[in-house]
Order: structure tokens, then C-alpha cells, then sequence
């Protein structure tokens, strides 16, 4: 390979760094835009009695102020997923309820922002205000009920409203109850993670405008265009071929913008105004109304034998959704999803109970659920090892699963990870842990993790890839690079299948009125799926320019060769340059401009897998914590670009330290955000982050284009688990609750 698996800066690192790349607010090139503040509810939970709208109507320049009685009753989940979504209908564009504070009261369309604000002051709304449901532990049990009326669900989903359950779970594989019952020692704990916000730099924005043919087309800041172009079309009540979603450059997501979060406003606003319109959340918006990742509590019970051989493992689930229940049943499903075929031939089970409550919103983020349950799966696994007096190595060496012919791991091993991590890491001299001349005491800890590469037998991404007249090639593709990098791996497959330089490749992405179809940037799936497609249509064009040339040479097809800038017979005799032949595809005598498409899906979802070091510090008089060295040695196939992959894995790592000892959202007892800013709300900073290492255990994945499997989400995985054991190795205490603080950890030494 010339180009794939080789370092590449991304294509557009230059203008990145240099402020030139075009987001959503670029776009806004029409003076006369309305700009849209929301409304939104001081109470937790809360039933609106009236609205006098009156008086705010009458503020020079506001255009419209609407109400849960002016717009669409029909429901809909925000989630982007493929139809029939498994997230319920729960929601709609306003209603008469609001569920969690910062639900939206009304939509205020101003000539300008301080006109907006202003209307906003003079709106007087009556609530009937209600008892909020606050702990999602007891919400089961609860007599509130969040959701007054039925959603609709596409198939069942244990769906049972009168329980607050947006979702009910059960999955297992195996005789549990026998597994355990034959164990010598059986050992329970309960873990919970906490919500956690994405913290993208771009918050949550959009702009819609009718074009010049009656079209109304909604520019976002998205991961899910097409996702976006279906939703907005049931709710606005409009045929899906009415409306435009375009992508532009977007500054991050880490799945906070797999949920259509802003763009009904705008679309609404400017399908009734007929006017250009735009909304912009602040930060503070974005911190308390967007979405966040779910909040759990696991109790897992495992057993094994007194050797360290697993036999059961059963896994109890509360997760909350929050007042909604996007992507409630895919997130917690993934607690058993991407833990099970790691044990994969032990019995386990999983029943979960994903609840509704009066707090923001669970949703999409980086992990998806495999994040929660790694962490109490491998937590469990390291306190079982410490029982047994068995090292946290050696037991996982028994017990994880093997790739082979029947087994579901076709590429790659998890224990080869780590094999490779344990050297690197110099466990052996490490573990457990080490006191230092300063009296402060370093503890390390492991964990292993897998995740998938894209939805099996679900998602399907596309390409259409064109032979320019100029003879470059432009590759169209719909997958949503948000930061990841997904364009340059794009274009680096292209370029490697064409042979040709990157630079003759244009890559042209996330229009829904030019790009193929595609289900959007999530569930690991972008270069694993997209990039397949992409491989695909190159592979066809390859084709059809060497049938071209078959004409042009007067040849047979056969007899050609396909050399990148040319095509020759066998001898070199005979040749026609792509150039030449592009132009006369798109002449009069030949009239063919070569365009080939492909549309990949895959019925397995190979998994990238993960071993993860940690090493911290703790000093014993402060409980002051700091995570000194990590280590993550991932196997993702082949790794297309492995600069963007080892920047991926970086950026893991550091959202999963911050999950680990930092990050919460701290609630008052109304329900009230506190964290509502990066003041409040700690992510890692530069100070926080020490030695961190990357490892590629290389594989090649036969379904993969390349040889690729994904690595965007599973590299935050085990950072979490592994600090925990570290920091339990350190001062002897096993912390089951995220995020560890250094308070924490000093209390925990003074009741010791």
C-alpha cells in the first residue's frame, strides 16, 4: 500500500489552524435572518396552565412567538437512528408539560437577539407546578409519572409508561444460575457511573432558509443529515424530498450531535415566517438542555472457581434517560453487547430497567453504553482477582475470548493486547503499587474492552465516486467528519484503490441533496462502513475507466492494465492517459461521464479491542490524584491513517480520565443544573494529562476496507476501570461510584 496505513496529516489541518474552514454561523450570509431564542421552564417538572404572549408580540421587531398551542402535536424521538428507530415517540415540538428545567416553553423568532431577549422577559406563563422525579434509582417505584400520555414505539422495547420505563432489557447467553451456583467464590457489587457532557467547542446550532425553488433547507451542526432531513419532515408534517440538510464543518460532536438537539426551531420558524432563521445555544444552553451520557447503576454478581475460572456473570442495570428517551434501549443495550463477547464463553446476563426522569437528557456519547458496563464488568473482574489472589493479567488470560472459526472474533486478540501492554507498561515491576521517597504512594490497574465497527445487518453507508472531465475524481460520500478525521481516510482510500495522489482526489461530503445516502458519523462505523462503500465505487470505476479505454485503444478490456495516470496494453504500445480519456468520456463521440456508486453494509460488526494501563500518584495527606502514565494498546485492524488513529486514542484516553476523576453534573434539589458552565463542569486540561502511550496491535479484518476495524469509541473505555484498580492498589480502597475525587479518595484514608 502507497498511501493507506501510512501517517498523513488531515487535508484540512492547514486551514484548521489557520481559522478558514466554514462552520454553520459562517453560512448565515443573509443580513435579514431571524434570530430564535427559547423559552425555557424554571421547574424541573411542571404542567403549563396559560401563556400571555401578548404584550412580548408587541416588541418592535419580534416576529413570532409560538406555544405548545401553536405547533405540531405530533411526537417524534430527536435520536439519530436508522427508521424504524427503537428510541419511543415521546416528544414534541412543544408541549404542555415540561419535564426537566430548560425544557422549552416557547419559540421567540426576533428581528435580532436583544429584540428576542427582550420579547422573551414579557412572556408570562403559569405553571402548575409538579413534584419532579429526581432519583432515577427509585423511578420504578415511583408515584410521579414523567410522561402523562403513551409513546408510540416502533417494535417492543418493554416500553411500559405507568413504571417511568422508556425500556425494559434482557439478554443472556447460557445457564447463569447453574454458572454461578457451581462457583467457589460468588462476589456482588454495585457501580455507577455518572452522566457526563460531551463538551464539544461548537455548541448546538442551525440555520434554515427557503431556497430559490421553494425548498426549505436547514443548515446544522450535525453528525445525522439524513437522520435530520426524516425527522424534520414528520414533524413539520412535510414530504422528506421538500427539505435540504447540509453539513458543513462541525466543531465536535462525541455523539451530542447524533440527536437533532436545535434544528426543528429553526426549520419550524422559517416554515411559518417563510424567512431565513437561525439558533445558536450558548454555552450554558448547550450544558443544561442538550444531552448527555447515561447515568447508571450496575450491580454485577460473578463467580468463578477458586483457580480464577469464571463461570457466571449477571448484570443488573438502572440507566436514565431523562425526560426523554432518545437512544434509551441502543445505549443500555450496549452494557451487554460489548462485555459479552468478550466472556464470550461464559454464561451471562443482562436485565436492565432504563428510566425516565424529571433531569436532562441521556443520549449518545463516545462509548455508548459499552463505557458504563466495561467499567463495572472490569471493575468486578479486578476485585474478584484481588480475592482469589490471582494478578489482574493472569485472570483475564483465562477467561477472555479466543479469535478461531466459530467464535465471534474473526481478527485480532484481546490478549495479545495485552501481551503487548504488559511489556510496554513494565507491569510486572509496577504492580500493584510502589511508595515513593516523598511518601506518595503510585498503584496501577488494567482493564480490556471491545466495541464494534459499525451496526451489523442495520446501517448502510454509500459512495458515488465521478471521473472529472478535468481527469481527477471527485468521491461523494455522506458520513460527517465532525473532527475525526473521516475525510482524509476517505480520500486516502480513494487515492490508494485509484492509485493516484491524494491532491486528485475532491471529497465532497454531507449535503442530503448531493451526497448518497448515510446513516451519519456514530457507532464506530464511519471508516469500517462508509469506507468500504468507498473502496467499492473505486473498484467500479477502475472498471469502467479500463472499458473506456477498451473503446478509445480499440483493445480488449482484458488486455488492458490500469496504471493510475494511464491505461496500457501489455506491452506499453498502446496507452491513453486518464486525462485524455476523461475528457473524451464527457465528448460528443464518447458521451459517458464515468460515475460509479456502491452501498456497503455489513453483517458482522467486527470489534476493535482495547488493553488499558494505568499508573497513578495519590498523595496520602491531601488524597490529591494524578494519573502519571497510561497506556492504551488497541488492535483496530489496520489502522488506514496512523496519525488520526493515535490522535483518536489520545483524545479517548483523555475524555476517559475526565470520566474517571473529574466530570459531573451536579444537580440542586429543584433539578437545577449547577455545573452549567466549563467553570463548573471539570474536563482534563493540559496540566492534568501526563505520559500518555499508544500502542497499535496490528490484524487485518477481511470484512474491513483495508483490513480497518473502528477505533473512534472504543478507546475511552478502559481508562476508567484501570484507574479505579490503580488508585484501589494505591490506598487499599475500591471506589465503585464515578467520577473518584480527590476528596474522595481523602476521606476514604481518614475512615480507613
Amino acid at each position: 500500500m502507497k498511501i493507506v496505513n501510512k501517517p498523513t496529516p488531515k487535508i484540512d489541518s492547514i486551514n484548521l489552524i489557520t481559522g478558514k474552514p466554514v462552520y454553520t454561523d459562517d453560512l448565515v450570509l443573509n443580513n435579514n435572518t431571524l434570530i430564535i431564542k427559547l423559552l425555557r421552564s424554571p421547574y424541573a417538572y411542571a404542567k403549563i396552565k396559560s401563556i400571555d404572549k401578548k404584550a412580548a408580540m408587541l416588541v418592535p421587531g419580534v416576529e413570532g412567538i409560538y406555544t405548545f398551542e401553536d405547533v405540531p402535536k405530533t411526537r417524534f424521538t430527536s435520536a439519530g437512528q436508522s427508521y424504524p428507530e427503537p428510541s419511543p415517540y415521546d416528544r414534541r415540538l412543544l408541549d404542555e408539560y415540561v419535564r426537566y428545567v430548560g425544557d422549552p416553553v416557547a419559540i421567540i423568532a426576533a428581528e435580532d437577539e436583544k429584540t428576542a431577549l427582550k420579547a422573551m422577559k414579557l412572556i408570562k406563563v403559569e405553571y402548575e407546578v409538579l413534584e419532579p422525579l429526581l432519583d432515577y434509582e427509585k423511578a420504578t417505584t415511583s408515584n410521579i409519572k414523567v410522561h402523562m400520555e403513551e409513546a408510540h414505539t416502533n417494535y417492543d422495547i418493554g416500553y411500559n409508561r405507568s413504571k417511568n420505563l422508556a425500556s425494559h432489557l434482557l439478554y443472556t447467553k447460557g445457564d447463569v444460575e447453574a454458572g454461578l451456583s457451581e462457583s467457589d467464590v460468588v462476589i456482588e457489587r454495585t457501580y455507577r457511573t455518572q452522566a457526563q457532557i460531551q463538551s464539544m467547542m461548537e455548541t448546538y446550532r442551525s440555520y434554515s432558509y427557503y431556497d430559490v425553488n421553494g425548498r426549505l433547507t436547514t443548515i446544522a451542526s450535525t453528525q445525522i443529515p439524513f437522520h435530520v432531513r426524516r425527522h424534520l419532515a414528520r414533524i413539520l408534517g412535510l414530504d422528506a424530498s421538500k427539505i435540504r440538510v447540509i453539513k458543513p464543518r462541525i466543531g465536535g460532536g462525541f455523539g451530542a450531535k447524533q440527536t437533532m438537539v436545535c434544528e426543528m426551531y429553526s426549520a419550524f420558524v422559517t416554515m411559518m415566517t417563510k424567512k431565513p432563521s437561525k439558533i445558536i445555544f450558548t454555552r450554558k444552553e448547550t450544558q443544561v438542555c442538550g444531552n448527555t451520557r447515561h447515568a447508571m447503576t450496575l450491580n454485577v454478581k460473578i463467580g468463578s472457581d477458586k483457580e480464577g475460572n469464571i463461570k457466571g456473570i449477571d448484570i443488573k442495570v438502572i440507566s436514565n434517560t431523562g425526560a426523554y428517551g432518545e437512544h434509551a434501549p441502543t445505549v443500555t443495550g450496549l452494557v451487554s453487547f460489548k462485555t459479552f463477547p468478550l466472556y464470550e464463553k461464559i454464561p451471562m446476563r443482562m436485565e436492565a430497567d432504563v428510566v425516565y426522569t424529571n433531569t436532562m437528557v441521556g443520549a449518545a456519547f463516545r462509548g455508548y453504553g459499552a463505557t458504563q458496563g466495561t467499567f463495572a464488568v472490569e471493575s468486578a473482574v479486578n476485585e474478584l482477582a484481588e480475592i482469589l489472589k490471582i494478578s489482574p493479567v493472569e485472570i483475564r488470560m483465562k477467561n477472555l475470548v479466543e479469535p478461531g472459526k466459530d467464535s465471534y472474533i474473526a481478527s485480532g486478540s484481546v490478549k495479545r493486547c495485552i501481551e503487548i501492554g504488559k511489556e510496554k507498561f513494565n507491569w510486572d515491576e509496577r504492580y500493584p503499587r510502589r511508595v515513593m521517597p516523598d511518601g506518595k504512594i503510585r498503584g496501577c490497574g488494567m482493564a480490556v474492552t471491545m466495541q464494534g465497527s459499525g451496526i451489523a445487518g442495520v446501517d448502510t453507508g454509500s459512495a458515488t465516486v465521478r471521473l472529472n472531465d478535468a481527469g481527477n475524481f471527485t468521491v461523494q460520500v455522506g458520513v460527517t467528519d465532525m473532527g475525526q478525521g473521516s475525510d482524509t481516510v476517505m480520500t486516502m482510500m480513494a487515492a490508494e484503490v485509484l492509485e493516484v495522489p491524494m491532491s486528485e482526489i475532491i471529497i465532497n461530503t454531507s449535503d442530503t441533496d448531493v451526497s448518497p445516502y448515510d446513516p451519519g458519523a456514530y457507532a464506530s462505523s464511519g471508516t469500517y462502513v462508509t469506507g468500504k462503500a468507498v473502496v467499492l465505487a473505486c473498484e467500479k470505476m477502475r472498471e469502467e475507466i479500463l472499458k473506456t479505454a477498451s473503446v478509445i485503444l480499440e483493445i480488449p478490456k482484458e488486455d488492458l492494465i490500469y496504471c493510475g495516470d494511464h491505461v496500457e496494453n501489455a506491452d506499453g504500445t498502446k496507452s491513453v492517459t486518464i486525462k485524455d480519456l476523461a475528457m473524451k468520456s464527457v465528448s460528443f463521440d464518447l458521451r459517458n461521464q464515468l460515475t460509479t456508486s456502491a452501498t456497503w453494509g455489513s453483517e458482522t460488526s467486527p470489534p476493535p479491542f482495547v488493553a488499558g494501563f494505568a499508573e497513578v500518584e495519590i498523595d496520602p495527606a491531601t488524597g490529591v490524584c494524578e494519573v502519571l502514565d497510561i497506556l492504551s494498546v488497541v488492535d483496530c485492524g489496520t489502522p488506514v491513517n496512523p496519525s488520526a488513529a493515535r490522535v483518536q486514542v489520545e483524545g479517548g484516553m483523555a475524555q476517559g480520565i475526565g470520566l474517571a476523576l473529574y466530570e459531573n453534573i451536579l444537580f440542586d434539589e429543584k433539578g437545577r443544573v449547577m455545573t452549567d458552565s466549563f467553570m463548573q463542569y471539570k474536563i482534563p486540561c493540559r496540566k492534568d494529562l501526563h505520559k500518555m502511550d499508544v500502542e497499535f496491535s496490528r490484524s487485518y479484518e477481511e470484512t474491513g476496507p483495508f483490513g480497518a476495524k473502528s477505533i473512534g469509541e472504543v478507546v475511552i473505555n478502559t481508562p476508567a476501570p484501570a484507574i479505579a484498580a490503580a488508585i484501589k492498589n494505591a490506598v487499599g480502597i475500591n471506589f465503585r461510584k464515578l467520577p473518584i475525587t480527590s476528596e474522595d479518595i481523602l476521606m476514604g484514608i481518614l475512615k480507613k
